[in-house]
């Protein structure tokens, strides 16, 4: 057999047709995503809020019907549309007042606080993201607000004045654990998301995470 000895061009032809095509384009944006970290914050659209909201409505439209039903009952009406929408209670021994007056002030109240929590949901008050890009270098927090003036919060601070990561850590009936940065000037940039309790070995893996790859260091 006779070995085909190969020069540096033809080697270098074979290796790079043996590159799937579009992969020699591919790499450096593969590269380039490396260098951009990006961290969605829920905001109030979490599973646990979704919860209580629908909780809350249920409770407070039976509180507000019930008022309405015994007021309905008690003025002679018992036969209204109203009073049959709770056909299986009996309002005999429910008065309106105080009793009725009551149901339906504890109702209309919940029925109020539910809906402003489900706008809350809706708006996404509290969520957004935290982005970390070492290829343009510069950190921004965007936050949604209330609708207005302030829907938008959009902060981009400069990736060189970030001196470390800090995170602090509150014990008590109502622990808090908080990932800072921390930027020149003693500036301090709270990124964890609000109601969004995260385990100790959460925030400690985050910050950990977050540190390594932005080469800095972490305070405690």
């Amino acid at each position: 057999m006779k070995e085909k000895n190969m020069t540096k061009n033809e080697q270098k032809t074979s290796l790079e047709t043996s590159v799937p095509t579009g992969t020699q384009n591919k790499l450096p944006i593969k590269a380039a995503r490396n260098l951009i970290r990006r961290y969605i914050i829920i905001g109030e659209r979490r599973i646990s809020n979704y919860w209580w909201a629908f909780i809350v409505l249920l409770g407070s439209s039976g509180f507000l019907l019930s008022g309405i039903c015994s007021y309905n009952y008690n003025a002679g009406n018992s036969s209204g549309i109203l009073f049959n929408l709770l056909p299986f209670l009996d309002f005999k021994d429910i008065a309106f007042f105080p009793q009725g007056l009551l149901m339906s002030f504890y109702g209309g109240l919940g029925f109020l606080l539910s809906f402003y929590w489900w706008f809350l949901i809706f708006w996404n008050v509290g969520g957004g993201f935290n982005e970390f890009n070492k290829k343009e270098g510069f950190i921004r927090i965007f936050r949604w607000g209330y609708p207005g003036k302030n829907r938008r919060i959009d902060f981009t601070y400069p990736l060189k004045d970030l001196e470390a990561i800090k995170v602090e850590l509150k014990q008590g009936l109502d622990p808090q654990r908080t990932i800072f940065l921390k930027l020149k000037g003693k500036k301090e940039i709270p990124i964890t998301g609000i109601g969004e309790p995260l385990t100790l070995k959460e925030i400690e893996k985050q910050a950990s995470e977050l540190a390594n790859f932005l080469d800095v260091s972490i305070l405690t």
